[in-house]
């Protein structure tokens, strides 16, 4: 359900988690966003201003989307009404849509704010879209997914979007001090005796996410037993104990998903195992599935490296074997040993250029039969309609070679391989002009023997 917007009440309830309590209140806590919040930035001057029109806050979980939505609702002269993706439908949208139109005959404007707007399938976004139009509403939507596929086109035109960045270790560390030193909101009432590079170790483990870098602390805090002097001496021990293991950020069905894969990807383009090696890990500790890693390297063994190493995509073929027989934890290291295999193998995309090539002609040139002396005559018909006639038997040859056209007349001058000098390749290169040679020669010969 949706509910009017009060959230910035006195009374702090001490049981809520500490990233609700230090949740800031005002611009000047914020913390963090200083490409779009700091002074003289674009979305700063409309929130000052109360001028805001409707966006999209785009950012990974953590980074201050929904306190920022709780500001504007404290700063603006608006009804300012929250909607949750989760538990809402179309009966729920209708119902704030039609107060919303009533409030605007008054000139009062209704700010909607839709947390994870990617959850809302296309005819729940498109209900929105008419009163956005109108500017019945001004809507600010909250997302962990790139609002490019996840957000309607028409409601996405009509907003602006703000990109949010995760946190970096400096401001988490801001938001761990102040959380230690803040008595009504935070853990000032206990006498916490930490270091600065323990507070490091969780702004580390946060991996940006100030919710799990002030819960992490508020655990380790609560969790630790307290001395005959009334201090609670967070240990390296107890710390281990809060953070556990470490949550990467990854959606197997996300963008962080493909960004992450990509990376992998450009990295053994680029001859960089070491990199190669570290996406590996990080999409292999957060839980990707290792064939699908597998899958990839078999792809990128033909596409990127080819014939310049052939050996390539048997070694990717193995690993997936490999990882197919055995599974994770243990397949992590075949699937290592076949990245730096592929890192350092010679690079050519000659194969994947040809095929793309090939693919082209096949789509968009006319589709002429194959030629008559290419196709089999199994039936006395075929035979008289001339199938077969003029197939040179390679093997009746001496070299294997014989100089018959292969190709549709419409493209017998195509070259779609062009291998390249590259590892291995160069001796196809040179198989291809040896054989393009002999070609020439059997042409030149039947040409000043036109009776042989």
């Amino acid at each position: 359900m949706y509910k009017q917007r009060s959230i910035f009440d006195d009374d702090m309830d001490r049981n809520k988690p500490l990233a609700d309590r230090m949740r800031p209140q005002n611009l000047d806590e914020f913390v963090g966003q200083e490409h779009i919040l700091g002074k003289g930035k674009l979305l700063r001057n409309l929130i000052e201003t109360d001028s805001i029109t409707s966006m999209i806050l785009w950012g990974p979980p953590g980074v201050g989307k929904t306190t920022l939505a709780m500001i504007i609702a404290h700063m603006t002269n608006s009804n300012f009404i929250t909607f949750s993706a989760v538990t809402s439908g179309i009966k729920e949208i209708k119902q704030i849509m039609e107060k919303a139109e009533a409030e605007s005959r008054f000139g009062r404007k209704t700010v909607l704010f839709i947390d994870e707007i990617h959850r809302f399938n296309k005819a729940q976004q498109d209900a929105f879209l008419p009163y956005v139009e109108k500017g019945d509403i001004i809507l600010i939507g909250a997302t962990t997914e790139n609002p490019s596929f996840e957000v309607n086109s028409a409601l996405l035109s009509r907003s602006k979007v703000f990109v949010m960045n995760p946190l970096s270790e400096e401001d988490l560390m801001v938001l761990l001090k102040r959380a230690l030193e803040d008595k009504q909101r935070g853990l000032g009432q206990y006498d916490v005796v930490i270091s600065d590079e323990q507070l490091q170790k969780i702004a580390t483990f946060a991996n940006g996410d100030a919710r799990v870098a002030l819960n992490t602390l508020e655990m380790a805090v609560t969790g630790c037993p307290v001395d005959d002097s009334g201090r609670r001496v967070i240990t390296d021990a107890i710390l281990e104990d809060a953070m556990q293991r470490k949550s990467l950020l990854y959606d197997k069905q996300g963008e962080e998903h493909y960004n992450l894969i990509s990376a992998f990807h450009k990295s053994l383009r680029n001859s960089d195992c070491q990199a190669a090696v570290y996406w590996l890990a990080r999409m292999l500790e957060a839980g990707e599935d290792p064939l699908y890693v597998a899958r990839r390297m078999i792809r990128f063994a033909s596409e990127d490296v080819g014939l310049a190493d052939p050996r390539a995509l048997e070694i990717a073929v193995a690993a997936y074997d490999a990882a197919h027989y055995i599974g994770m934890p243990e397949c992590s290291v075949n699937l290592a040993q076949a990245a730096v295999y592929l890192a350092l193998a010679p690079k050519s995309n000659a194969v994947y250029v040809a095929y793309n090539r090939a693919k082209a002609d096949a789509l968009k040139t006319l589709a002429e039969g194959v030629p008559l002396h290419l196709r089999n005559a199994p039936t006395r018909l075929m035979k008289e309609l001339g199938y077969g006639d003029g197939y040179k038997y390679a093997h009746d040859y001496e070299d294997k070679v014989t100089d018959m056209q292969c190709l549709p007349d419409n493209l017998k001058d195509r070259r779609y391989y062009q291998p390249t000098e590259s590892g291995l390749e160069k001796n196809f290169k040179q198989r291809m002009e040896q054989i393009n040679n002999l070609k020439k020669k059997m042409r030149q010969k039947q040409f000043t023997n036109p009776c042989e």
